[in-house]
């Protein structure tokens, strides 16, 4: 069972990107179930040990991260990197956008009271959101719809970990 766990932390390590647990079980020859299984107790092995990479798990997909905490670490080192700045409105934009996607502009505008252009925009360059097709009404406005960045951004697996609305 190890070198399994060897080679899915390679595979993981050199994709450098979320990878679905199908072509993890095709490249370690071993049944969807099982593979389910294995990557659980890899993700439970790199969350307990406190290492400073972990495996999240974003719906069906998996991927080795730096820990959050080592951020300011990183950046030392890596200028470049910088964490997107959440403001409150775009806090209240995501929170409308996550729980009634897919969802218009207008209808956001309607919730909010207010012009959310520039906070759509904001959201869409730090790829919280994206546009997920257009509505077929008079006008055929788009639809926007949150990322796996955004899951990813906020620890959470799926959609279903939002915490529920009273």
């Amino acid at each position: 069972m190890n070198d399994v766990h060897n080679i899915i932390e390679a595979i993981l390590f050199v994709s450098g990107e979320a990878i679905n647990v199908n072509n993890i079980a095709q490249a370690v020859g071993k049944d969807l179930n099982e593979t389910k299984k294995i990557m659980i107790e890899l993700v439970e092995k790199y969350n307990s040990d406190n290492r400073g990479l972990q495996i999240i798990q974003i719906n069906d997909d998996f991927q080795l991260v730096t820990r959050p905490v080592y951020f300011e670490n990183i950046a030392k080192i890596y200028q470049k990197i910088e964490r997107p700045k959440i403001t409150p409105a775009l806090i209240e934009t995501l929170a409308i956008i996550a729980y009634k996607q897919p969802i218009t502009r207008n209808e956001i505008e309607s919730i909010r009271g207010v012009k959310s252009d520039n906070v759509i925009n904001k959201l869409i360059e730090y790829n919280l959101i994206e546009e997920m097709g257009r509505l077929e009404k008079i006008g055929r406005p788009l639809l926007f719809g949150t990322t796996d960045n955004f899951l990813r951004y906020f620890g959470f697996k799926s959609l279903q970990e939002l915490p529920k609305v009273e």
